[in-house]
């Protein structure tokens, strides 16, 4: 995955809202500043799994950024990992892409009622990020009408991109 939050390798011509775009070294200071703002911790452990959800081709797992964190003389147990990306997700850091049960870097902060939307490409695996005020207060309708209060929401759509779509095409 590029630094930008996306799994794939060629540009898309988008119409939607923001996605994830930053470099590692923005989304870095990003971390640093959220941890010194609210007076906690980021360990060196949170600070590679972070390092490492950034540098991935493809959005990694908890086992395959432990395995890639482990060395001769040093394991890092799964477990730490996954403590380290709860941690990194309630900073709004990175996100879960549920569906893959992988994750994403994330470049910047979502307002308190931002609902994150994902548009997985089922082609190319190409995951961007953006937020759409019709669906946001479509749900918003449906969950005060059920009476439901959410402690976040993200929503995966799976499909396929206009890059995938138009090589299609010519094909």
């Amino acid at each position: 995955m590029s630094a930008a939050g996306h799994s794939h390798d060629h540009d898309h011509d988008h119409a939607h809202g923001h996605s994830c775009k930053a470099e590692p070294a923005a989304i870095l200071a990003r971390a640093e500043e959220l941890c010194r703002e609210r007076a906690v911790q980021f360990t060196a452990l949170r600070r590679e799994v972070l390092d490492a959800v950034v540098a991935s081709e493809k959005p990694p797992g908890a086992y395959d950024i432990a395995e890639r964190l482990s060395r001769p003389g040093r394991r890092v147990a799964p477990v730490s990992v996954y403590r380290a990306l709860d941690f990194l997700m309630e900073l709004g850091l990175v996100h879960r892409i549920a569906s893959r049960n992988a994750f994403v870097p994330c470049a910047h902060a979502h307002g308190a009622s931002e609902n994150v939307v994902f548009l997985i490409c089922r082609t190319c695996g190409g995951i961007d990020e953006t937020t759409s005020p019709e669906v946001e207060s479509g749900l918003g309708k449906t969950l005060k009408r059920a009476g439901f209060t959410p402690a976040h929401s993200i929503l995966e759509v799976e499909g396929d991109c206009g890059a995938c779509r138009d090589k299609a095409r010519r094909a």
